[in-house]
């Protein structure tokens, strides 16, 4: 498929489940890497400060935030792109827009 070449709609239709399985397993696999990774950045605390916890300083909170949600956005991009790639291989055609 060429970049000008647009998916058919029965692609899309078909990659649906792949991506909602994906999304799914991704989210799990992500929240398990933010747990591992606040273990060893936070201050002996495994769970990582909400932003209605008053114990916290605003950095403990933010440094949560933004290790998290740079960590959902990396795995959520890799099982995305290689859950497209497996479709293509499989069907022959790229399921993005």
């Amino acid at each position: 498929m060429t970049a000008t070449q647009k998916p058919s709609t029965s692609a899309k239709i078909l990659y649906r489940p792949v991506g909602l399985v994906s999304s799914v397993v991704g989210g799990l696999l992500a929240s398990l890497i933010f747990k591992q990774v606040w273990k060893r950045v936070g201050d002996n605390d495994d769970d990582a400060p909400g932003p209605l916890q008053s114990e916290y300083s605003y950095k403990e909170i933010l440094l949560a935030a933004v290790i998290q949600g740079a960590i959902y956005s990396v795995v959520k991009t890799v099982i995305q792109r290689q859950g497209a790639r497996g479709f293509q291989r499989a069907t022959g055609e790229w399921p993005g827009s």
